[in-house]
């Protein structure tokens, strides 16, 4: 970066140099020609006047008229058309054609007053285009670089997000299955996580998936959603068309009177299930969709460990 700036700055103030260049050249070169008619003499005011003001094209059209009618002064006024066309002021400003017209100079003018002056334009525009190579070779490079740096950002906060995984991964399968049964059962919907616990410590933990309109609690019967309060577990189904599962108390008291006050029925038989009967192979990526109808799924070993753990009236608080 340090590299670019300096470029850049250097650049700029080649362009300061040039352009006090320009204005000795132009008192110079105007005290050396006082020999034209005073006709010519005013067109030629009139032309700088535009340049002067900033009006480049009406100021060039004017010296090529001046050209045009007073060709004995080629050399002056292709002289003025490099200055314009190469002026810091200029936002169409053309190294190139300036350039041209420098050159002409010295090629068919070689006695001219403006040969040599013309030399010393052509050698700073000619330097003033490596620096802008240099600059804009700079600015590439550095770009690229960005680009990298943002690729590598991006894999290292998926490589971050994996390790998380990972250790996650790694506490639900250490903790031991301690004496005794779960007395609580938290559902984390944001998380997509269920832990099971006893006395406030952690038996089990396993990924789940949700309902497929997971954002929210739930309001009413269809709108697959996962409901979000505290419940107990109040029955179990092992015929269950979701190889086995546990039915949780919704609606509480609280999830009726919103319905009511929705007009809505507010469903029920939420679960925690296992994977659909005829699919077990699925396994663990089942968790990478949320695809049930409000009811949280885990794989079938985990609801059948579940299952031995968490006995009737085991408390369930699902938090968003």
């Amino acid at each position: 970066m340090q590299s670019m700036l300096s470029g850049k700055t250097e650049g700029q103030t080649g362009i300061g140099k040039l352009f006090k260049l320009l204005l000795v050249c132009i008192i110079k070169l105007t005290l050396i020609c006082g020999c034209t008619s005073l006709h010519m003499e005013s067109s030629l005011k009139e032309a700088n006047e535009y340049s002067a003001q900033g009006s480049y094209l009406v100021s060039l059209d004017k010296y090529e008229q001046i050209l045009e009618k007073y060709p004995e002064t080629g050399d002056r006024v292709l002289f003025e058309m490099g200055l314009i066309h190469v002026h810091p002021g200029n936002w169409q400003r053309n190294e190139r054609k300036s350039r041209e017209y420098f050159q002409k100079i010295i090629q068919d003018y070689p006695k001219s007053e403006y040969h040599r002056a013309s030399e010393m334009m052509i050698a700073h525009i000619d330097a003033m285009t490596v620096k802008e190579k240099e600059i804009a070779t700079h600015q590439a490079q550095m770009h690229a670089l960005q680009n990298e740096l943002k690729r590598r950002d991006g894999e290292m906060a998926f490589l971050n997000q994996r390790i998380s995984a990972l250790e996650q991964e790694l506490k639900s399968k250490v903790y031991p299955v301690q004496d005794g049964p779960a007395d609580k059962i938290v559902i984390e919907k944001k998380a997509r996580r269920l832990t099971l616990m006893t006395g406030g410590q952690i038996l089990r933990q396993y990924k789940i998936a949700l309902g497929g309109n997971p954002e929210g609690p739930k309001e009413r019967q269809g709108d697959n959603k996962t409901p979000e309060g505290t419940y107990v577990i109040n029955s179990r189904n092992h015929d269950s068309r979701y190889h086995l599962s546990l039915r949780i108390s919704y609606p509480n008291d609280k999830d009726k009177k919103r319905a009511r006050e929705l007009g809505v029925c507010p469903g029920g038989d939420i679960m925690i299930h296992g994977i659909k009967n005829g699919l077990s192979h699925v396994g663990e990526s089942h968790a990478l969709v949320d695809w049930t109808r409000g009811c949280i799924a885990v794989t079938d070993e985990e609801i059948e460990e579940i299952d031995k753990l968490a006995p009737l009236g085991t408390v369930v608080e699902i938090r968003p």
